[in-house]
């Protein structure tokens, strides 16, 4: 009986048929557009145009000391934007929806989309090397190849891919627009507090925002990718099952051969003869007969040649003979212990008085 998830999976009905998203005309452009964006930006960046002027703007502007009010509520808002507690979230959500649909494409899209995103944006971060805000040196510089790694905002690209992924997993129409809306108002409003906090430049967010939208949007691209991941971990399922299984038993019936328990008892135990019993007794009277029928029985099968020769004993120790070989000593005397006040029996009966005269 098998105890895992899929068994509980397979109980479940069927789902309905979910349509897997396609590169269409209409994604491809809004790709190349975003694309051109993002590249827009960076060079923008690189260039110290007006774009690293409005940061140094914003950034002395110090908004955490214009509305303070907003500040405590804002550390926990940004929370929506890491890496660990989102993935977390969606994760669970995104398993009850695997065990529903008996597939595993929306966790394996789960974690294709976050290592897409760890890879673009950890290699823009780390090839710019951008300083952030509390750690500038320098008025209405950039801050690049400074060993920094805040350019692009991985809190705002986190938010977009992580909350937007709802949204491209949704089985209706009408659920994608409601989840595509809920994910651009909280990568919108994660990217705003992390300027806000004065952890991240202008420029990074909106560059953040660039980089999550192209990892959602390149995602059909990774579709059989995903598929054959999925084909492969079913397949392993299918064949670790297999090989788990046991072979039941084959049932032995009462009173069957066993040579082999039979030859280890025949090595174990030395053989005995009929001699060694005492005549007289039950035991040696039973022990002859069971002889003389093992005797007559093997020599019906060895005629008939039914059964294969049985096992023989093996010799005696040569140093020490046979019990069977050996003289029996009969104890001498009596067994009581010697008593001062008793007679032996052996020695002459005391004389009796005579009564009378």
């Amino acid at each position: 009986m098998r105890t895992d998830i899929f068994a509980r999976l397979d109980r479940e009905p069927e789902p309905p048929k979910i349509e897997t998203p396609r590169m269409s005309r209409h994604r491809i452009a809004l790709f190349g557009g975003t694309l051109a964006f993002y590249l827009a930006i960076v060079i923008a960046v690189l260039m110290s145009s007006w774009l690293v002027t409005l940061d140094w703007k914003v950034m002395l502007f110090r908004p955490y000391q214009q509305w303070p009010s907003i500040h405590a509520f804002l550390d926990y808002y940004v929370v929506l934007g890491q890496r660990g507690p989102t993935a977390v979230m969606v994760a669970c959500w995104l398993g009850w929806r695997s065990w529903r649909q008996h597939t595993l494409r929306p966790l394996l899209t789960l974690g294709a989309s976050l290592l897409l995103l760890n890879v673009t944006v950890g290699a823009v971060k780390i090839g710019l090397g951008r300083l952030g805000p509390h750690y500038a040196t320098q008025i209405g510089s950039a801050e690049l190849f400074a060993g920094g790694d805040i350019f692009p905002s991985g809190h705002t690209a986190n938010a977009v891919v992580t909350w937007g992924i709802l949204a491209y997993l949704a089985a209706t129409p009408r659920a994608r627009r409601y989840l595509s809306a809920m994910s651009a108002i909280v990568s919108l409003g994660v990217g705003l507090t992390t300027v806000y906090l004065g952890t991240h430049w202008l420029s990074d967010v909106v560059l953040g925002w660039a980089a999550g939208l192209l990892i959602l949007l390149g995602l059909p691209w990774v579709e059989p990718l995903i598929t054959r991941a999925e084909n492969w971990i079913f397949a392993a399922r299918e064949w670790l099952s297999a090989r788990g299984r046991t072979v039941a038993p084959v049932p032995v019936t009462a009173g069957a051969p066993q040579p082999v328990a039979a030859g280890r008892q025949a090595a174990s135990e030395p053989a005995r003869s009929p001699a060694h019993t005492v005549p007289g007794t039950v035991s040696g009277a039973a022990s002859a007969v069971t002889s003389g029928a093992s005797v007559h029985q093997s020599a019906v099968v060895t005629a008939t040649g039914s059964r294969p020769r049985a096992h023989t004993a093996p010799p005696a120790y040569q140093g020490h003979p046979a019990r069977s070989e050996r003289t029996p000593v009969t104890p001498a005397g009596s067994r009581r212990p010697p008593h001062a006040d008793r007679t032996p029996r052996s020695g002459p009966a005391p004389a009796r008085p005579v009564a009378g005269g």
